[in-house]
């Protein structure tokens, strides 16, 4: 009996410190409901909408016919119209479309006879599961027969581009790297200013002419040189064992990365600056954490969300740099085509590092 109350006894000390304990209650309560809404409502496995390009060389009544046909499948959102493939291949480096269509100059005698690909349907190949997509547009292509003149649903040409073997590492890969930084550069500097606090260390500052911008950026600085050799590393491997290709600038790479890692090291500045323990910071990651894996296209494609999903997507840091070095890796696209993500990136930076600045105060209260 005695030992029963003992164990009553620690049991309500512990309901008493959760609830005093917000942030605990809250990931008790909001990491399944999290879980629940993005995997019931914004994962989506059946992409629609599909940004998408195409050449009409043909302009006759059958190829605005197809046309017509393949806007109403809402498989492809038909965006742009280009006067060549090479335009497309250009919209493809930017990662501005997802599928190009190209109805050729003999695109109704193609029709009638039936003895060729009438079209051509481009694909980006580093979404793995666009391709599957697209396989629904190939019988969308018209032709007739000859005899009786009745429509049939043969199959378009199909062409992929930057993973013409559909290896899924090509795309896991550079997401990966994305997935990395951002979970080890979070975590380190989340920690980083309570670590001081719990140490003493805090108050060593207090008498120093220190700045608190020259603080912050201090505690940056070394993670930024260990976040590029994690991205060397992983690339490394990437190359070694699942001959994951570089086709773009390695320059260009290092400038996109460096800013994403600085990105997150000053998200987690800010979250040091919030949390009271290291406990604390490491739940508060977690919360951010789960989000970027799932809405950031790393694991499910970005169009099949829907748009409140997109919106949120959109404020992640790695829905950006997953757009940046899958296009940098895979389809060898420069930064300035891919200046709009640079630029997300820089914003969300600037936000992060103010907030955490205004938030610190060298005090040990």
């Amino acid at each position: 009996m005695n030992s029963l109350i003992r164990v009553f006894a620690i049991l309500h000390k512990e309901l008493l410190q959760l609830s005093r304990d917000r942030l605990t209650f809250g990931m008790i309560v909001g990491i399944p409901l999290i879980q629940l809404m993005m995997f019931g409502y914004a994962i989506n496995t059946d992409v629609r909408g599909l940004p998408s390009a195409y050449v009409d060389e043909a302009e006759s009544n059958l190829s605005r016919e197809y046309l017509a046909d393949i806007g109403a499948s809402q498989v492809v959102k038909l965006v742009e119209r280009v006067e060549s493939p090479q335009a497309l291949e250009a919209l493809f480096d930017a990662g501005a479309i997802s599928i190009g269509l190209v109805i050729p100059a003999d695109f109704d005698r193609r029709v009638i006879a039936g003895n060729r690909p009438p079209a051509q349907i481009l694909v980006d190949g580093s979404d793995s599961i666009i391709y599957g997509v697209a396989g629904q547009l190939a019988a969308l292509t018209p032709r007739f027969d000859s005899r009786s003149q009745s429509r049939v649903e043969p199959r378009a040409e199909l062409r992929n581009y930057y993973n013409s073997n559909r290896r899924t590492a090509v795309n896991i890969v550079p997401g990966l790297v994305g997935v990395i930084l951002t979970m080890t550069m979070v975590l380190f500097t989340a920690v980083a200013i309570v670590r001081e606090r719990e140490r003493g260390n805090l108050e060593l500052l207090i008498n120093t002419p220190i700045r608190t911008w020259e603080l912050m950026l201090g505690k940056i600085a070394p993670y930024v040189v260990i976040g590029l050799i994690q991205l060397s590393l992983v690339l490394m491997l990437g190359q070694l064992v699942f001959d994951v290709p570089l086709q773009g600038s390695r320059v260009d790479l290092l400038l996109a990365s460096s800013l994403f890692i600085s990105a997150n090291l000053a998200l987690g500045l800010l979250v040091s600056t919030v949390a009271q323990t290291q406990f604390q910071a490491m739940q508060m990651t977690f919360f951010f954490f789960l989000p970027s894996i799932l809405l950031s296209g790393f694991m499910f494609p970005f169009a099949g969300m829907p748009k409140v999903a997109q919106g949120i997507a959109e404020l992640l840091p790695l829905t950006h740099y997953n757009r940046l070095i899958r296009g940098i890796l895979l389809r060898g696209a420069d930064l300035s085509s891919l200046r709009a993500e640079l630029l997300a990136l820089l914003a969300f930076l600037v936000v992060a590092l103010l907030l955490a600045i205004r938030r610190f105060s060298k005090r040990l209260d």
